[in-house]
């Protein structure tokens, strides 16, 4: 006898019901509780393993097969960027101490403001959730680099999390492994994780040749320089932007409010 499925009315006549794909029922008893743990762990596991794999081979490849259909083995690029901007901030905040490392660096520069220790020992241990926060405004720029190539601002948007989640795994398994063993050199940390950001450039490349195949390495790097100097101007416009604004409020607060503002003048 043909069973009804007790979500949308339809026949069932397999294992999951093939007009809203909701599965035959079954009591729920102690089978039926190990048989779903099994295949959440399982199948979660083996998603996350399998994308990282890839994105390791080829990012670009990977990000090209999720976005023009072939998802199924691949764990969500913007959940998994969230869990690896999690695990990457946890290792440089709670294990490495980065934050701490930062100040001392910084201290010893003898650096004038406070604020702009505290502000770059923050930016360093918590990299990875500011650049994770910034996917949506590099979409932006992504698409304006790209805007003849074909692909809208929400495959952008994939896009960067596939390249941040590339950046996240060298940190995660090459650059903090060797901060972590050399902690006692603020030094040599500092200018590492420094580096690690100048990578960037160099996996963007990688990554949008690996997706855009059909193009030459020439017209890649031309757009990646765009990208860079798109960031640049919206940087700049940005600290005038704060600069303006730190003089008004000084002008409305008076003279002492000018320490408020000491962290944007030259170091």
């Amino acid at each position: 006898m043909v069973e009804t499925c007790l979500n949308c009315g339809k026949p069932v006549n397999d294992n999951y019901c093939g007009n809203c794909g909701q599965k035959k029922y079954c009591r729920i008893d102690r089978k039926y509780i190990l048989v779903e743990l099994e295949d959440t762990i399982l199948q979660t596991n083996k998603g996350f393993l399998y994308s990282i794999k890839r994105i390791v081979v080829n990012p670009g490849k990977t990000a090209k097969e999720f976005i023009r259909g072939s998802r199924i083995n691949h764990y969500k690029p913007i959940l998994l960027a969230f869990l690896l901007s999690g695990i990457s901030a946890f290792i440089s905040f709670k294990i490495i101490g980065l934050k701490e490392i930062t100040e001392e660096f910084y201290t010893k520069q003898q650096m004038s403001s406070q604020f702009m220790i505290d502000y770059l020992s923050f930016a360093s241990s918590y990299n990875s959730l500011i650049m994770l926060s910034l996917i949506p405004f590099l979409a932006i720029v992504t698409k304006m680099a790209f805007r003849k190539w074909g692909d809208n601002y929400y495959e952008h948007i994939i896009m960067n999390a596939y390249i941040l989640s590339f950046y996240l795994i060298l940190n995660i398994v090459i650059i903090y492994p060797s901060m972590y063993f050399l902690k006692g050199d603020p030094d040599f940390i500092v200018q590492l994780s420094s580096l690690s950001i100048l990578i960037v450039p160099i996996i963007m490349i990688w990554f949008y040749k690996g997706y855009y195949l059909e193009k030459s390495f020439k017209r890649i790097i031309s757009r990646v320089l765009l990208i860079i100097l798109i960031i640049l101007i919206a940087f700049f416009f940005l600290l005038i932007a704060s600069i303006i604004g730190g003089f008004i409020f000084a002008m409305i607060k008076g003279p002492e409010a000018l320490d408020a503002i000491e962290y944007i003048k030259p170091q």
